[in-house]
């Protein structure tokens, strides 16, 4: 145990370091552009809230960072430069997930954010878990970027094949902020299962993905793109498995719980581990309703450059996924002016319904 939660701090110091690395190179960026003379342009910084360092959001974040910045210097996008927006400089920043993004964007701390449909939904109406807090009405949708799988990671011997073999073992629901948990809550009561019946845990993925390694955990959730690093490492060495969700118990949740999509982890996707029927919800990226409509404009545009189809394509697996004929299905939250008078431009076809 004490090996195990010294790899885990080990990993979450390391992360810890990545991030500063990260945004001390930002910082110092625009300070090197100006010290060689480049002139006279405002710089502007963007946040975009995404994931755990484990997940699918950061590394799809760190890629949509990049097409949407054009730091002061950079080469025109027309002979092999940025396309991105003049000046503006796109930050991919870890958190805990998506209640801690839409909160950030509430608060100002994030312009935008990574979130679940789900927790989009309840957060812009006040429902579920935002009860208490009330709606987030300053949020907006600059796009739907694709399908989140419902990930049930069990240990191979660990005697677990449906969720109501969770009563009695250790299971990590994922950490108090992320989506996961909110899900993973949700699947639970639907099997008739509460937190006392589980020696429940908070941690990471990619935490959880390392105590079950060393044996310190029977399973753990994760909401996420396929294919999930801290899953694909795990697979890799034959230690997990995939629980199915599916049946009458998986219906009922989705009759009372729309946004959750019935979804399909092909075989192959993980090493040795057969295809799994599961749910999914969109992963969006929201805004706040603050940041002017001429600036989410150009960061749509950027979005959907054509240059931007390779980075996509190359970067992630689920970047392929990620499509303007796409970014309108299944919205919860309103479009920001700035996102809708793009794809009107475009002429993307808006949902029926949609004014």
């Amino acid at each position: 145990m004490k090996a195990a939660l010294h790899l885990s701090r080990l990993r979450s110091a390391l992360r810890s370091r990545a991030r500063i690395w990260l945004c001390a190179s930002l910082l110092i960026a625009p300070a090197a552009f100006l010290s060689v003379g480049l002139q006279a342009q405002d710089i502007t910084f963007f946040r975009i809230g995404t994931g755990s360092t484990a997940g699918t959001y950061f590394p799809i974040g760190g890629i949509i960072a990049s097409v949407i910045s054009k730091p002061p210097g950079s080469r025109e996008c027309d002979v092999g430069g940025s396309c991105g927006v003049p000046g503006l400089i796109g930050v991919a920043q870890s958190t805990e997930g998506s209640v801690t993004n839409v909160m950030g964007i509430a608060d100002g701390s994030l312009e935008s954010g990574f979130s679940q449909a789900d927790i989009s939904f309840w957060a812009y109406n006040g429902e579920g878990k935002f009860k208490k807090t009330g709606p987030i009405t300053k949020l907006r949708t600059i796009a739907n970027l694709f399908p989140e799988s419902v990930h049930l990671v069990v240990r191979r011997d660990a005697g677990i094949a449906s969720v109501a073999d969770l009563r009695g073992k250790r299971v990590s629901l994922d950490r108090e902020g992320s989506g996961t948990r909110v899900d993973a809550r949700l699947i639970l009561k639907a099997f008739g299962l509460k937190l006392k019946d589980l020696k429940a845990v908070a941690y990471s993925a990619g935490d959880a993905a390392d105590l079950l390694r060393a044996g310190e955990l029977d399973a753990f959730f994760m909401v996420a793109g396929t294919p999930a690093n801290a899953i694909v490492n795990l697979a890799d060495d034959a230690l997990i498995t995939l629980v199915p969700l599916v049946g009458p118990k998986v219906d009922k949740l989705r009759e009372a719980y729309p946004f959750f999509a019935l979804d399909r982890i092909p075989a192959g996707t993980y090493f040795n581990t057969p295809v799994t029927d599961t749910l999914s919800v969109g992963a969006q990226w929201l805004v706040s309703a603050d940041v002017p409509d001429d600036l989410v404009y150009q960061i749509t545009g950027a979005l959907w450059h054509r240059s931007t189809r390779r980075l996509l394509d190359s970067g992630h697996p689920k970047g392929e996924q990620i499509g303007v004929f796409t970014a309108l299905d299944g919205l919860v939250v309103p479009l920001h002016p700035g996102a809708r008078r793009y794809y009107s431009e475009a002429g993307i076809p808006f949902p029926a319904g949609d004014n």
